[in-house]
């Protein structure tokens, strides 16, 4: 960070991304190994430690992911899997990870100058169904559940899928409330708008949106609908804005629907930018954060191809007048606050 309001909002606090698919990345080409990523990983991941501190990065939700399209018992597995991923890559690297539940934790974390590291499981077909298994995802660390991927559950509506329950069914809404009471937090990118007003309706604790844009700057499914980001002053959630190209330009959402043989339109960080000051004004500067999506997409904006990436949309937010403090809203202190307010039973 160069601008002098960015450098000292990194003072005041931790940058907390709400999702990164490193988990996945290292599935899909390394089998899972952990090993150098105290080294310079580009051109393999979108993230290693030197680049987390170059991006002022002080915690990171890490995604444990499984598609939605393969079976319920295996997406546990591949959930299963990814957590373990996250466990060990704190244990392998203990100066510069340390695991985080609480508000106090990520506070604890950074100060010691450790990213603090939580768990977000993307895509309820993880649990297969099962209570049981919800709860025993809590026990292993797992902080927030996005409610749906990209397919429908059984229990919830997604936003891209052929919408079949009208949002949440009985059961759904019994997951929402089981979620409340473990101290999980509702994720509800990826799910339908219908959903994302069921979920608002039954929460008894503010929701999150890991990584989402608005709908009303970027058309595309995946983002929200003004009239839910109307409604989480009084729940008390937070949108965290993902870099995700195809959600933050219009241009780049059409050529995604194509059969993408052309190179993709240009995205910079001025679409994000659109997204962060359009969500700050429709639903208030205290219910927004960043959810960049590293290691889950192939393309971002110009300049912001890894963890790096951060530092240019807070100096691209400094230059456009945002003060200290309202950038340490954005960039933690409005999810610490959830997180604080989430402790569970």
């Amino acid at each position: 960070m160069t601008q002098p309001a960015a450098i000292e909002a990194l003072g005041l606090a931790p940058l907390i991304d709400g999702h990164n698919d490193l988990a996945w990345g290292a599935r899909k080409t390394r089998a899972y190994s952990v090993d150098g990523l105290d080294g310079d990983m580009t051109g393999v991941f979108d993230t290693d430690i030197a680049r987390l501190r170059r991006g002022g990065v002080g915690g990171q939700f890490w995604s444990v992911y499984s598609p939605s399209d393969i079976l319920p018992a295996e997406a546990v597995t591949y959930t299963l899997e990814q957590i373990d991923f996250v466990h060990r890559l704190i244990e392998r690297y203990p100066d510069a990870f340390s695991y985080a539940w609480s508000g106090d934790d990520v506070r604890r974390a950074w100060r010691d100058g450790r990213v603090a590291s939580l768990i977000g499981a993307e895509g309820g077909h993880s649990i297969d169904g099962s209570l049981a298994v919800l709860r025993e995802l809590a026990r292993l660390g797992v902080r927030y559940m996005t409610l749906t991927h990209n397919d429908n559950t059984p229990w919830a509506d997604s936003a891209t899928d052929e919408p079949v329950h009208g949002g949440l069914t009985d059961f759904g809404r019994e997951v929402v409330a089981e979620m409340n009471r473990l101290g999980m937090l509702v994720d509800l990118s990826h799910v339908a708008a219908t959903t994302m007003h069921d979920a608002i309706d039954v929460s008894s604790a503010p929701v999150i949106f890991s990584h989402s844009s608005c709908r009303a700057v970027t058309d595309h499914p995946r983002n929200v609908p003004d009239d839910v980001l109307e409604r989480l002053p009084a729940n008390g959630g937070v949108l965290m804005v993902a870099y995700v190209p195809y959600f933050v330009n219009q241009d780049v959402a059409r050529w995604a629907d194509t059969d993408r043989a052309t190179p993709p339109p240009r995205s910079t960080v001025d679409d994000v930018v659109a997204h962060v000051e359009h969500a700050r004004d429709v639903a208030g500067v205290d219910h927004i954060g960043i959810g960049s999506d590293y290691d889950g997409v192939d393309i971002f904006p110009e300049g912001m191809g890894d963890v790096t990436g951060h530092a240019v949309v807070l100096d691209r937010l400094a230059e456009r007048g945002w003060s200290a403090g309202d950038l340490a809203k954005l960039m933690g202190d409005n999810v610490l606050r959830v997180l604080d307010a989430t402790a569970g039973d």
